[in-house]
Protein backbone atom coordinates (compact mmCIF):
# COMPACT_ATOMS: atom_id res chain seq x y z
CA UNK A 1 0.00 0.00 0.00
CA UNK A 2 1.00 3.72 -0.29
CA UNK A 3 3.10 4.52 2.70
CA UNK A 4 0.91 8.25 2.73
CA UNK A 5 -2.42 7.50 1.60
CA UNK A 6 -4.85 4.76 2.68
CA UNK A 7 -7.05 3.46 -0.52
CA UNK A 8 -11.00 2.41 0.62
CA UNK A 9 -13.58 0.20 -0.81
CA UNK A 10 -17.05 1.00 -0.01
CA UNK A 11 -19.17 -2.01 0.16
CA UNK A 12 -22.91 -0.96 -0.09
CA UNK A 13 -24.39 2.37 -1.25
CA UNK A 14 -25.56 3.16 2.04
CA UNK A 15 -26.94 6.25 3.43
CA UNK A 16 -24.59 7.03 6.45
CA UNK A 17 -21.46 6.91 4.08
CA UNK A 18 -21.07 10.06 2.93
CA UNK A 19 -21.15 11.26 6.19
CA UNK A 20 -19.07 8.75 7.72
CA UNK A 21 -16.19 8.13 5.24
CA UNK A 22 -16.92 10.14 1.65
CA UNK A 23 -16.99 13.77 3.09
CA UNK A 24 -14.33 13.68 5.74
CA UNK A 25 -11.89 11.41 2.93
CA UNK A 26 -12.42 14.29 0.28
CA UNK A 27 -10.54 16.42 2.71
CA UNK A 28 -8.43 14.02 4.22
CA UNK A 29 -4.78 14.29 2.91
CA UNK A 30 -4.13 10.91 4.47
CA UNK A 31 -7.40 9.24 2.96
CA UNK A 32 -8.82 8.38 -0.34
CA UNK A 33 -12.10 6.57 -1.86
CA UNK A 34 -11.81 4.58 -5.22
CA UNK A 35 -14.10 2.13 -5.40
CA UNK A 36 -17.88 1.38 -4.34
CA UNK A 37 -19.86 -1.96 -5.19
CA UNK A 38 -23.75 -2.33 -4.11
CA UNK A 39 -26.07 -5.46 -4.15
CA UNK A 40 -27.70 -3.16 -7.51
CA UNK A 41 -24.87 -1.81 -9.87
CA UNK A 42 -26.78 0.14 -11.65
CA UNK A 43 -27.46 2.02 -7.10
CA UNK A 44 -23.46 1.64 -7.13
CA UNK A 45 -22.97 3.51 -10.35
CA UNK A 46 -25.33 6.29 -9.51
CA UNK A 47 -23.99 6.74 -5.95
CA UNK A 48 -20.78 6.73 -7.53
CA UNK A 49 -21.39 9.69 -9.91
CA UNK A 50 -22.83 11.65 -7.02
CA UNK A 51 -20.05 11.39 -4.84
CA UNK A 52 -17.17 11.52 -7.05
CA UNK A 53 -15.86 7.89 -6.62
CA UNK A 54 -13.85 6.45 -9.32
CA UNK A 55 -14.54 2.97 -9.61
CA UNK A 56 -17.60 0.66 -9.37
CA UNK A 57 -17.44 -2.97 -9.07
CA UNK A 58 -19.36 -5.39 -9.75
CA UNK A 59 -19.32 -7.06 -6.44
CA UNK A 60 -18.45 -6.80 -2.77
CA UNK A 61 -15.69 -9.82 -2.89
CA UNK A 62 -14.32 -7.45 -5.95
CA UNK A 63 -13.84 -4.47 -3.64
CA UNK A 64 -12.35 -7.00 -1.23
CA UNK A 65 -9.85 -8.43 -3.11
CA UNK A 66 -8.77 -5.15 -5.26
CA UNK A 67 -5.50 -4.42 -5.88
CA UNK A 68 -5.94 -0.62 -5.56
CA UNK A 69 -7.61 -0.98 -1.79
CA UNK A 70 -5.77 -0.82 1.44
CA UNK A 71 -8.75 -0.79 3.30
CA UNK A 72 -12.74 -1.47 3.22
CA UNK A 73 -15.37 0.32 4.72
CA UNK A 74 -18.26 -1.88 5.80
CA UNK A 75 -21.83 0.16 6.14
CA UNK A 76 -24.19 -3.39 5.54
CA UNK A 77 -26.65 -4.33 7.40
CA UNK A 78 -25.60 -5.73 10.90
CA UNK A 79 -26.35 -9.24 9.61
CA UNK A 80 -23.20 -9.27 6.82
CA UNK A 81 -20.85 -7.26 9.17
CA UNK A 82 -19.09 -10.75 10.61
CA UNK A 83 -18.90 -12.31 7.02
CA UNK A 84 -17.75 -9.27 5.27
CA UNK A 85 -15.30 -8.39 7.97
CA UNK A 86 -13.49 -11.99 7.44
CA UNK A 87 -13.78 -11.84 3.75
CA UNK A 88 -12.00 -8.33 3.93
CA UNK A 89 -9.41 -9.92 6.53
CA UNK A 90 -8.67 -12.85 3.77
CA UNK A 91 -7.78 -10.21 0.68
CA UNK A 92 -5.72 -8.53 3.73
CA UNK A 93 -7.36 -5.58 3.98
CA UNK A 94 -7.58 -3.05 6.94
CA UNK A 95 -11.41 -2.79 7.87
CA UNK A 96 -13.68 -0.26 9.12
CA UNK A 97 -17.17 -1.62 10.20
CA UNK A 98 -20.17 0.04 11.16
CA UNK A 99 -21.45 -0.25 14.50
CA UNK A 100 -22.67 -2.83 16.11
CA UNK A 101 -19.76 -4.95 14.99
CA UNK A 102 -21.33 -8.33 14.67
CA UNK A 103 -25.09 -10.10 15.06
CA UNK A 104 -23.92 -11.51 18.11
CA UNK A 105 -21.00 -11.65 20.45
CA UNK A 106 -20.43 -15.63 19.60
CA UNK A 107 -19.74 -14.00 15.92
CA UNK A 108 -17.60 -10.99 17.40
CA UNK A 109 -15.36 -13.18 19.27
CA UNK A 110 -14.93 -14.74 15.87
CA UNK A 111 -14.39 -12.17 14.14
CA UNK A 112 -11.77 -10.64 16.86
CA UNK A 113 -9.78 -14.11 17.13
CA UNK A 114 -9.45 -13.97 13.02
CA UNK A 115 -8.63 -9.69 13.51
CA UNK A 116 -5.73 -10.58 15.99
CA UNK A 117 -4.60 -13.27 13.89
CA UNK A 118 -4.39 -10.59 10.78
CA UNK A 119 -2.50 -8.29 12.77
CA UNK A 120 0.31 -10.24 13.93
CA UNK A 121 0.58 -12.00 10.52
CA UNK A 122 0.53 -8.72 8.43
CA UNK A 123 -0.28 -5.49 10.61
CA UNK A 124 -3.77 -5.59 9.61
CA UNK A 125 -5.90 -2.96 11.25
CA UNK A 126 -10.01 -3.68 12.73
CA UNK A 127 -11.77 -0.92 13.80
CA UNK A 128 -15.53 -0.54 14.95
CA UNK A 129 -16.71 3.00 13.92
CA UNK A 130 -18.03 4.35 16.93
CA UNK A 131 -17.33 7.44 15.52
CA UNK A 132 -17.93 9.42 18.62
CA UNK A 133 -15.12 7.81 20.85
CA UNK A 134 -12.31 9.62 18.56
CA UNK A 135 -13.87 13.03 18.98
CA UNK A 136 -12.08 15.60 21.63
CA UNK A 137 -15.51 15.25 24.01
CA UNK A 138 -15.60 11.47 23.74
CA UNK A 139 -12.23 11.89 25.48
CA UNK A 140 -13.19 14.60 28.00
CA UNK A 141 -16.04 12.31 28.95
CA UNK A 142 -14.17 9.48 29.83
CA UNK A 143 -10.93 11.81 31.67
CA UNK A 144 -13.31 14.02 34.19
CA UNK A 145 -14.92 10.29 35.17
CA UNK A 146 -11.53 8.60 35.90
CA UNK A 147 -10.17 11.97 37.14
CA UNK A 148 -11.94 11.15 40.34
CA UNK A 149 -12.85 14.90 40.21
CA UNK A 150 -16.79 13.09 40.72
CA UNK A 151 -15.09 11.02 43.68
CA UNK A 152 -16.67 7.38 43.63
CA UNK A 153 -19.01 6.76 40.89
CA UNK A 154 -22.06 5.65 41.80
CA UNK A 155 -24.54 5.77 38.68
CA UNK A 156 -24.28 6.37 35.13
CA UNK A 157 -27.40 6.46 32.54
CA UNK A 158 -27.40 6.95 29.23
CA UNK A 159 -30.10 7.77 26.64
CA UNK A 160 -30.21 7.72 22.68
CA UNK A 161 -34.07 8.05 21.63
CA UNK A 162 -34.37 9.24 17.66
CA UNK A 163 -37.33 8.29 15.76
CA UNK A 164 -37.38 6.28 12.90
CA UNK A 165 -40.99 6.30 11.61
CA UNK A 166 -40.51 3.67 8.57
CA UNK A 167 -41.47 0.77 9.17
CA UNK A 168 -39.65 -1.17 6.19
CA UNK A 169 -35.96 0.73 7.72
CA UNK A 170 -33.65 -2.74 7.48
CA UNK A 171 -33.98 -1.72 11.66
CA UNK A 172 -36.83 -3.18 11.78
CA UNK A 173 -36.02 -6.10 10.48
CA UNK A 174 -35.35 -9.49 12.35
CA UNK A 175 -33.33 -11.36 9.64
CA UNK A 176 -30.79 -8.29 9.16
CA UNK A 177 -30.22 -8.00 12.98
CA UNK A 178 -32.35 -5.12 13.48
CA UNK A 179 -34.02 -3.54 16.30
CA UNK A 180 -33.41 -0.58 18.53
CA UNK A 181 -30.58 -2.19 21.19
CA UNK A 182 -28.56 -2.85 18.15
CA UNK A 183 -28.83 0.68 16.93
CA UNK A 184 -29.52 3.29 19.31
CA UNK A 185 -28.42 0.33 21.54
CA UNK A 186 -24.44 -0.43 20.81
CA UNK A 187 -24.10 3.80 21.90
CA UNK A 188 -25.33 3.80 25.25
CA UNK A 189 -23.64 0.34 26.11
CA UNK A 190 -20.90 1.43 24.70
CA UNK A 191 -21.50 4.94 26.88
CA UNK A 192 -21.75 3.17 29.86
CA UNK A 193 -18.93 1.09 29.19
CA UNK A 194 -16.61 4.13 28.51
CA UNK A 195 -17.94 6.16 32.13
CA UNK A 196 -18.15 2.89 34.10
CA UNK A 197 -14.68 1.74 33.64
CA UNK A 198 -15.41 -1.70 33.59
CA UNK A 199 -17.34 -4.63 32.29
CA UNK A 200 -20.83 -4.63 33.44
CA UNK A 201 -23.58 -7.60 34.11
CA UNK A 202 -27.25 -6.89 33.22
CA UNK A 203 -29.80 -6.68 35.88
CA UNK A 204 -32.89 -6.69 34.11
CA UNK A 205 -34.18 -5.39 30.73
CA UNK A 206 -37.43 -4.43 29.37
CA UNK A 207 -38.33 -3.81 25.55
CA UNK A 208 -41.32 -2.56 23.46
CA UNK A 209 -42.05 -4.42 21.16
CA UNK A 210 -42.58 -3.78 17.05
CA UNK A 211 -43.82 -7.59 16.23
CA UNK A 212 -42.49 -10.73 18.36
CA UNK A 213 -38.50 -10.27 17.17
CA UNK A 214 -38.09 -6.26 17.03
CA UNK A 215 -36.96 -4.33 19.81
CA UNK A 216 -38.51 -0.91 19.10
CA UNK A 217 -37.50 0.61 22.46
CA UNK A 218 -35.66 -1.21 25.19
CA UNK A 219 -34.47 0.20 29.00
CA UNK A 220 -31.68 -1.83 30.76
CA UNK A 221 -29.99 -2.02 34.27
CA UNK A 222 -26.32 -2.81 34.47
CA UNK A 223 -24.44 -3.61 37.21
CA UNK A 224 -20.75 -3.23 37.75
CA UNK A 225 -18.27 -5.56 40.14
CA UNK A 226 -17.10 -2.25 41.95
CA UNK A 227 -20.46 -1.92 43.06
CA UNK A 228 -21.80 0.97 40.74
CA UNK A 229 -24.71 0.60 38.07
CA UNK A 230 -25.98 1.98 35.13
CA UNK A 231 -29.60 2.17 33.53
CA UNK A 232 -29.03 2.49 29.37
CA UNK A 233 -31.97 3.50 27.39
CA UNK A 234 -32.76 3.40 23.86
CA UNK A 235 -35.64 3.90 21.02
CA UNK A 236 -36.22 4.15 17.72
CA UNK A 237 -40.07 4.46 18.45
CA UNK A 238 -41.30 5.36 21.57
CA UNK A 239 -42.85 8.59 23.68
CA UNK A 240 -39.25 9.59 24.34
CA UNK A 241 -38.74 10.87 20.79
CA UNK A 242 -36.11 12.64 20.49
CA UNK A 243 -33.09 12.18 23.70
CA UNK A 244 -28.98 12.20 23.17
CA UNK A 245 -27.76 12.45 26.50
CA UNK A 246 -25.33 10.56 29.34
CA UNK A 247 -24.75 11.53 32.80
CA UNK A 248 -22.60 10.06 35.48
CA UNK A 249 -23.00 11.13 39.03
CA UNK A 250 -20.10 10.56 41.89
CA UNK A 251 -20.03 11.42 45.48
CA UNK A 252 -18.54 14.72 45.11
CA UNK A 253 -20.20 15.83 41.46
CA UNK A 254 -21.86 14.81 38.42
CA UNK A 255 -20.98 15.06 34.98
CA UNK A 256 -24.30 15.64 32.11
CA UNK A 257 -23.56 15.87 28.46
CA UNK A 258 -26.08 16.60 25.99
CA UNK A 259 -25.48 15.13 22.74
CA UNK A 260 -22.26 13.27 23.14
CA UNK A 261 -23.41 11.09 19.76
CA UNK A 262 -22.86 14.46 17.25
CA UNK A 263 -21.22 17.61 19.05
CA UNK A 264 -20.71 18.78 15.62
CA UNK A 265 -24.49 20.09 15.29
CA UNK A 266 -24.89 21.15 18.53
CA UNK A 267 -23.77 19.73 22.32
CA UNK A 268 -22.33 21.11 25.79
CA UNK A 269 -20.98 19.10 29.20
CA UNK A 270 -21.56 20.42 32.40
CA UNK A 271 -20.08 19.37 35.72
CA UNK A 272 -21.09 20.32 38.94
CA UNK A 273 -18.10 19.36 41.86
CA UNK A 274 -16.53 20.74 44.51
CA UNK A 275 -19.00 23.30 45.14
CA UNK A 276 -19.08 24.83 41.89
CA UNK A 277 -20.74 24.48 38.26
CA UNK A 278 -18.83 25.12 34.92
CA UNK A 279 -20.06 24.27 31.13
CA UNK A 280 -17.59 23.13 28.50
CA UNK A 281 -18.64 23.34 25.07
CA UNK A 282 -16.84 20.83 22.45
CA UNK A 283 -14.69 20.95 19.38
CA UNK A 284 -17.51 21.46 16.05
CA UNK A 285 -15.01 19.58 14.42
CA UNK A 286 -17.11 15.96 13.04
CA UNK A 287 -16.45 13.46 15.28
CA UNK A 288 -16.11 11.31 11.65
CA UNK A 289 -13.48 13.69 11.23
CA UNK A 290 -11.75 12.44 13.87
CA UNK A 291 -12.14 8.99 13.17
CA UNK A 292 -11.37 8.83 9.76
CA UNK A 293 -7.33 10.71 11.07
CA UNK A 294 -7.36 7.86 13.72
CA UNK A 295 -8.16 4.76 11.48
CA UNK A 296 -5.29 6.79 9.23
CA UNK A 297 -2.75 6.76 11.97
CA UNK A 298 -3.40 3.34 12.98
CA UNK A 299 -2.82 2.17 9.50
CA UNK A 300 0.02 4.67 8.48
CA UNK A 301 1.59 4.46 11.69
CA UNK A 302 0.67 1.99 14.05
CA UNK A 303 -1.35 4.70 16.15
CA UNK A 304 -3.62 3.81 18.80
CA UNK A 305 -7.21 1.75 17.87
CA UNK A 306 -9.86 2.81 20.71
CA UNK A 307 -12.63 0.96 19.54
CA UNK A 308 -10.76 -2.56 18.77
CA UNK A 309 -12.25 -6.01 18.04
CA UNK A 310 -11.70 -7.10 21.90
CA UNK A 311 -13.86 -3.74 22.50
CA UNK A 312 -16.53 -4.41 20.57
CA UNK A 313 -16.88 -8.38 21.66
CA UNK A 314 -17.34 -6.74 25.21
CA UNK A 315 -20.13 -4.49 23.87
CA UNK A 316 -21.87 -7.45 22.19
CA UNK A 317 -21.65 -9.65 24.74
CA UNK A 318 -23.72 -6.70 27.12
CA UNK A 319 -26.55 -6.55 24.17
CA UNK A 320 -26.95 -10.25 24.01
CA UNK A 321 -27.18 -10.37 28.02
CA UNK A 322 -29.91 -7.17 27.25
CA UNK A 323 -32.24 -9.34 25.05
CA UNK A 324 -31.84 -12.03 27.33
CA UNK A 325 -33.08 -10.59 30.19
CA UNK A 326 -35.60 -8.73 28.38
CA UNK A 327 -37.18 -12.43 27.26
CA UNK A 328 -35.62 -12.35 23.82
CA UNK A 329 -32.88 -13.85 21.45
CA UNK A 330 -29.71 -12.43 20.78
CA UNK A 331 -29.66 -11.28 17.31
CA UNK A 332 -28.53 -14.15 14.27
CA UNK A 333 -29.17 -17.09 17.43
Amino acid sequence: MSTSLVRFGVLGAARIAPAALLKPAATSAEASVEVVAARDRSRATEFAARHGIPSVAATYQDVCEDPSVDAVYIPLPNSLHAEWTLNALDAGKHVLCEKPFTSNADEAEAVAAAADQAAARSGLVVMEAFHYRYHPLGHRMHEIVHSGELGRLRHVEAWLCAPIPNKSDIRYQAGLSGGAMMDMGAYVVHWARLLGGEEPSVSSATATHHGPDIDRAMRAELQFPSGHTATVHCSMWSRSLLHLSARATGDDGELRVFNPIAPQTVSWLTVRSGGGRRTEFPSRRPTYAYQLDAFCDAVLRDGPVLTPPSDSVATMKVIDATYRAAGMRPRGT
